[in-house]
């Protein structure tokens, strides 16, 4: 159970408490001194590390069959812990429009429930490709946010669109296995 992956996964779970810490506790004791600019470089250093072991955790898995049901559940529960992280401590900054956040958190709920929902009946949703792509961009999306670089707006947008239609594909396919 404790193998490479799941380690990689659970130090991702770690990581985003940690980066939602640095963007909205700036004045905290603990960071007295430190420049915001430096809070956003600390805070984008994490999600790059964080994100680069979504990468790894999956690669590894899958090339030396390491898949585990404890990979099954605590992969999906880091990526939605830090893009959660993410998305609302650029909220919190003004860096990110709420509607956006809300309409991917309510997806990313629903979605979750609906594997739940899944799990309990037998049914398989796996993650798809445009699953996977919608959480790619939603890391670039926070990253150019993160760093107010030009585009962000423009990327969140993008992974608005691409987290409802991915959303769209995990309902299909489920209500396609559940008529069989």
């Amino acid at each position: 159970m404790l193998n490479i992956p799941n380690i990689l996964a659970f130090i991702r779970l770690l990581l985003a408490p940690v980066m939602f810490f640095l963007l909205v506790d700036r004045d905290s004791a603990l960071l007295q001194g430190i420049h915001y600019s430096w809070l956003d470089y600390m805070a984008a250093f994490i999600f790059v590390v964080a994100s680069a072991t979504d990468f790894f955790d999956g690669y590894i898995a899958r090339k030396f069959d390491q898949i585990t049901t404890l990979g099954k559940i605590l992969d999906p529960l880091a990526d939605k812990m830090l893009t959660l992280a993410g998305f609302l401590g650029l909220m919190m900054l003004d860096r990110a429009d709420p509607w956006a956040i809300y309409l991917i958190l309510t997806r990313e709920l629903f979605i979750t429930g609906l594997r739940v929902s899944a799990v309990s009946e037998q049914i398989d949703i796996s993650a798809s490709w445009m699953g996977k792509v919608k959480t790619v961009v939603q890391m670039i999306a926070i990253g150019f946010l993160l760093m107010e670089w030009p585009g962000g707006t423009a990327l969140l947008w993008a992974a608005v669109a691409l987290t409802l239609y991915s959303g769209y594909e995990y309902v299909r396919a489920f209500l396609q296995k559940v008529s069989l």
